[in-house]
């Protein structure tokens, strides 16, 4: 397979960081990197301006970095909350998504791409989670993130899948116990009647 030589104008999580001079297969630098502006071409007849424009590229990676590394100090104590219709053992109608998470930051005053947002899947049930947010290439911030459901009502148990058993044991045996003792009760007062 033939390859090309270029120098990567923008960060590529597969391929490299902005000033990078990379080997990639011909066809994908010549359909996708070059028409997109996200590559130059690396050969010799370009190679000073390349060298000039690696050095420019670097320095705006220092500085980008260096204003994410600030942007993350300053969001450091962050969280979010959110709550949502959800059902009984905490499984929600919809879900959290990182298009709600943008948004909530949005409204705090932070403005995130949500493509910079990192989760795996939508949040679907109650509980705490962690969303990660990549706010360069090699700043990532962690955001701890509270679903609950409307009203306040928070499944605190759902996140422990023995904690809901355990939590039905530890409800039914106060009820056992005070139907006994009434029943206890009932059944004195009406020998002492007699």
């Amino acid at each position: 397979m033939a390859t090309t030589t270029i120098l990567l104008r923008e960060d590529i999580d597969t391929l490299g960081g902005r000033g990078e001079i990379v080997k990639v297969k011909a066809g994908y630098a010549r359909n996708y990197l070059l028409p997109h502006g996200l590559a130059t071409l690396a050969t010799k007849g370009n190679l000073k301006q390349i060298e000039g424009e690696r050095a420019a590229l670097l320095k705006k990676a220092a500085v980008e970095k260096a204003t994410a590394d600030a942007q993350k100090d300053q969001m450091g104590s962050i969280s979010l909350e959110f709550e949502r219709k959800a059902g009984e053992g905490g499984t929600l109608f919809g879900s959290v998504t990182s298009m709600d998470v943008a948004a909530a930051l949005q409204a705090k005053g932070y403005e995130i791409d949500r493509r910079k947002i990192v989760m795996k899947d939508a949040i679907k049930e109650t509980g705490e989670y962690t969303v990660k947010v990549k706010l360069h290439r090699e700043v990532t911030l962690e955001i701890p993130v509270k679903v609950s459901a409307e009203g306040g009502e928070a499944v605190e148990a759902k996140p422990e899948k023995k904690g809901r058993k355990a939590k039905a044991a530890e409800t039914d045996a106060p009820e056992t116990e005070t139907a006994e003792t009434e029943t206890d009760e009932a059944v004195t007062e009406p020998e002492d009647a007699a």
